[in-house]
């Protein structure tokens, strides 16, 4: 994906599901979040053992499917082989624009029904690399 796309998506895409964040400071779901919300993103945090409690401004909920609002972005924080079923959730939501998997994140079959739904997928990526490289 180019740069001028990834840009394009960094600076359209405001609100962001984070699938697998975790509480734990150490993890790098804890920090790309409270990077993303640092920088002015509405950053959900989607994680079903921490579902109900508060995070980055928000409430934590269990699923895509409990999100409160549309989101423009899902940013996938799980094992490439757990990727699909957190898309084929994704695929249903209003509003979606993009599915992110995270660095080391690759899934063909998960690109393949995103990208069926009209989504841009962007794979083995982390915006907190892409936000100060394309943007500042």
């Amino acid at each position: 994906m180019s740069d001028s796309t990834l840009r394009e998506i960094l600076e359209t895409n405001r609100t962001i599901a984070v699938v697998g964040w975790s509480p734990n400071p150490s993890r790098a779901s804890h920090h790309v979040a409270a990077f993303m919300k640092a920088r002015g993103y509405r950053v959900i945090p989607v994680n079903p053992g921490h579902a109900g409690t508060e995070a980055l401004g928000e409430t934590v909920v269990p699923d895509l499917a409990s999100l409160p609002c549309e989101v423009d972005m899902v940013d996938i924080f799980r094992r490439s082989e757990d990727v699909p079923p957190v898309v084929e959730q994704a695929v249903k939501l209003t509003g979606l624009k993009t599915v992110w998997m995270q660095l080391g994140i690759r899934n063909a079959e998960a690109r393949a029904l995103a990208e069926a739904h009209g989504l841009r997928v962007v794979e083995n990526r982390c915006p907190a690399i892409d936000i100060p490289r394309l943007i500042g």
